[in-house]
């Protein structure tokens, strides 16, 4: 979506955190490009990680997404968040 990255907020963060720990799996609903539909990607984090000022997860099976493009993590949505 931006190339400026906009950090996600901490309690948020602490949800993908607490997901990562369990292995619990979850559904992703994010959005990589402007004025798009939502995607949506089920599977279990594997790993929350920084590279170049930029924070991504990246589940099980391979796939990553920065963080600034989700918008919810199974019923929990992003924007509910401060």
């Amino acid at each position: 979506m931006s190339t400026t990255y906009k950090p996600i907020s901490c309690s948020f963060y602490d949800e993908l955190e607490a997901r990562a720990t369990t292995g619990q799996p979850c559904t992703l609903t994010y959005r990589t490009e402007p004025d798009t539909p939502p995607s949506t990607y089920h599977g279990t984090i594997q790993d929350l990680y920084i590279q170049d000022k930029v924070e991504y997860l990246r589940l099980a099976d391979g796939f990553e997404l920065r963080l600034d493009n989700l918008l919810a993590v199974d019923d929990k949505e992003l924007r509910n968040y401060c």
